[in-house]
């Protein structure tokens, strides 16, 4: 069984959660440690399951919840090594796993790949989950759709990508124009468009499910990012499934759970 949710999207604070049949996995934990406790236990978990908390940068909004945490739990914190300089959180080196930008690490019965990306921090990654014969790519904070995550998109079976802005929002907005360049901006992040287009040109027929994620506050709503993500990818008839399994993340609640059962 794989089960995967999103326990918090949006700019504050984000932490996704990944079930890979006996073995549960965070990625970011940027919202706090009783919030993430409790929406563990909210959708059948609990924090003492979790083999690895997998982080992607060192922003506020993916970090925030680690400090306390820590104090409280020995969760294994798998982080690159500038990263983590990067950071202001003390991590013991009982739990201190560093992972490099390309690796390929397994933990029970689940292979993660970390992997570059483009964003405005010290070294961002992303990661992607294989289990058996399903793939979970999780993918935020990124101003390109660079070869990577071309790459992740076409293997997945299931994909967190973000879908920060809408365009005329941003443009139209209230930040201030050196903010709008750098949200918009190759070390940025993904706009609505982007996600559909990112989906469109590299996905394949097997990807099940889309979770689109960290929806900006100020330049963006559910409504539009669900629209122009289901309005971009209709041309591919072959993930018209994707028009009724796709899901909006939120920075205040948790995400539908999806399961998957697996074939022994």
């Amino acid at each position: 069984m794989i089960e995967v949710c999103s326990l918090s999207s949006g700019s504050n604070g984000n932490a996704f959660f990944i079930r890979t049949g006996k073995d549960c996995f965070l990625v970011d934990a940027g919202i706090s440690c009783k919030q993430i406790c409790s929406r563990l236990n909210h959708v059948g978990s609990n924090i003492t399951e979790i083999k690895g908390i997998f982080i992607t940068h060192e922003h506020v909004d993916h970090i925030q919840g680690l400090t306390v945490l820590l104090k409280k739990h020995s969760v294994p914190v798998y982080i690159t090594e500038k990263t983590y300089n990067a950071t202001s959180v003390p991590i013991n080196k009982e739990v201190l796993r560093f992972i490099a930008a390309r690796d390929k690490i397994r933990i029970g019965d689940t292979e993660i790949h970390s992997l570059p990306k483009s964003h405005d921090a010290a070294e961002p990654t992303f990661f992607c989950f294989q289990y058996k014969n399903k793939k979970i790519s999780v993918i935020t904070d990124a101003g390109y759709a660079c070869k990577n995550i071309q790459d992740a998109v076409r293997e997945a079976n299931i994909l967190f990508l973000e879908s920060n802005y809408d365009i005329e929002m941003l443009k139209n907005g209230v930040y201030p124009p050196p903010l709008k360049n750098r949200v918009a901006g190759k070390r940025g992040h993904l706009s609505n468009i982007d996600a559909a287009e990112i989906v469109r040109n590299y996905a394949q027929p097997g990807l099940e499910y889309v979770f689109l994620s960290h929806l900006s506050e100020n330049n963006n709503t559910p409504d539009i990012a669900i629209h122009t993500f289901k309005n971009g990818i209709k041309e591919r008839k072959d993930l018209s499934h994707l028009q009724a399994q796709t899901i909006l993340t939120s920075r205040h609640e948790i995400s539908p759970v999806i399961k998957i059962p697996l074939l022994s």
